[in-house]
């Protein structure tokens, strides 16, 4: 298998390469860039017409067979610089480029003895990813400790915005349309994915704390990841959103899913809100088996399931 390189834009790449889930088809073009200036640049000398999709990991995204009429730019191997931004007695603010994964966020922090930080070794993902979809688990969300965050634009620019200018809940974050005549639309939120604005970095504030104590929080929380999760299979994370008062896996594994195949996927036998891919898993297979398990609970139980993660691109 031939990856790309900084700065190489390869027509057709499969997506199965670059997503956790190890399924999915092609790319229209796949680009890599050099670092954060080389991104930038890249953007501006698109068309504009062309579609872009900015990916870290891979670890919440399913491209259907078909693949993508699009362009995906790469970021994890640029956008990989982290540095202390500000430090008080109390707290300090680290600033995070969106390619670095999030668990190394987690290490950092709690090496320098802060605290706050440590559920994000349990995001199998990057800060960008993060950021987009408000990640979080073991009672933390990402935005809990967000201070501004830079993100660049379709056009080419350049912003800094804090969190009042979005709209932020659980697993949703979505620009707060402009109220000032800046832009154009009505009251209302403007989705960040697939098109509109990417993050390209975020200054994340954390108190201090114990650096003893953070570390063992991580192997704690690392430890119960294995011990509940099918990290030894190719997966995307939770597949479905909690919902109200409820937990996604208790619902499906209530309706006898546990196991539950389609082709080359199933239902995690480990963690019912995972789909695993046993070997030769199409994205057909996957979706095909989200769609059952969202008819099955909403029968049996009533309740819609929305998902975490990501489908785009055109079936095969």
């Amino acid at each position: 298998m031939t990856w790309l390189a900084p700065g190489e834009l390869r027509p057709h790449e499969p997506m199965s390469r670059h997503v956790s889930w190890r399924a999915g088809g092609p790319a229209a073009r796949c680009y890599v860039p050099k670092d954060r200036d080389d991104l930038v640049a890249f953007v501006r000398s698109r068309p504009a017409g062309e579609r872009l999709h900015v990916v870290g990991l891979g670890s919440n995204l399913l491209v259907r067979d078909g693949g993508l009429d699009a362009t995906v730019v790469l970021t994890h191997g640029a956008l990989r610089g982290s540095a202390v931004a500000d430090a008080e007695a109390r707290r300090t603010v680290l600033e995070v480029e969106a390619g670095v994964p999030a668990p190394k966020v987690a290490r950092m922090a709690a090496r320098m003895g802060l605290a706050g930080a440590e559920f994000l070794a349990g995001i199998p993902g990057t800060v960008g990813g993060a950021l987009a979809m408000n990640a979080g688990c073991y009672g933390s969300e990402t935005w809990d400790f967000v201070v501004s965050v830079t993100t660049l634009d379709r056009s080419g620019r350049i912003r800094v915005r804090v969190p009042d200018e979005y709209e932020i809940s659980y697993r949703h974050v979505a620009l707060r349309r402009p109220e000032d005549g800046e832009g154009q639309g009505s009251a209302g939120t403007l989705p960040l994915e697939p098109e509109g604005e990417w993050f390209l970095s975020a200054r994340l504030s954390f108190p201090q704390g114990s650096a003893a104590a953070a570390l063992q929080r991580i192997r704690e929380l690392l430890a119960r990841r294995v011990a509940s999760q099918p990290l030894g299979q190719p997966n995307a994370g939770s597949v479905f959103r909690n919902p109200a008062g409820d937990h996604a896996a208790r619902l499906i594994e209530a309706c006898g899913l546990k196991g539950e195949r389609e082709g080359g996927a199933e239902v995690s036998r480990k963690h019912a809100n995972f789909i695993v891919n046993l070997g030769g898993a199409t994205a057909r297979d996957i979706e095909t088996l989200i769609r059952k398990i969202q008819a099955r609970v909403l029968h049996d139980c009533g309740v819609t399931l929305a998902t975490e993660v990501r489908i785009v691109g055109t079936t095969a």
